[in-house]
């Protein structure tokens, strides 16, 4: 009985590596889509002289938003690439740290339920 205790304890433990891979995950997703939403939505940029409509920074026209600052638009300096990467940066090692957690768990259960059928298919092949 004592092994089963075992068994037991060692699937509740991978079943937590695998919500803990799935909670990363998820995280990992949302910043995917607040990436997306910093790339591809319009944004606002409020001035003391009125707010200034800025295009998506994907979709601009020029290297620059808004055709930069060459024409003393403000859009340039607020929303430009390093906070994009600094996003995208950061859901990857979470996504790497989650995927190699919820796998983890996920081959340890399924090894151990492995396990635990051929011990009971040994034993009722040696009881006849």
């Amino acid at each position: 009985m004592r092994s089963l205790t075992y068994d037991m304890e060692f699937r509740e433990r991978a079943k937590r590596a695998q919500s803990w891979g799935f909670g990363l995950l998820s995280v990992a997703a949302l910043l995917w889509v607040w990436f997306a939403v910093l790339l591809l939505m319009p944004y606002e940029i409020e001035g003391k002289y009125g707010d200034t409509e800025c295009e998506a920074r994907l979709f601009t026209d020029q290297s620059t938003a808004n055709r930069g600052a060459g024409n003393g638009s403000k859009c340039t300096a607020e929303r430009d690439w390093p906070e994009l990467l600094g996003v995208i940066g950061l859901s990857v090692p979470v996504s790497v740290v989650g995927a190699a957690l919820y796998t983890g768990g996920s081959v340890s259960n399924r090894m151990s339920e492995h396990a635990a059928e051929v011990a009971r298919l040994t034993e009722a092949a040696d009881r006849k």
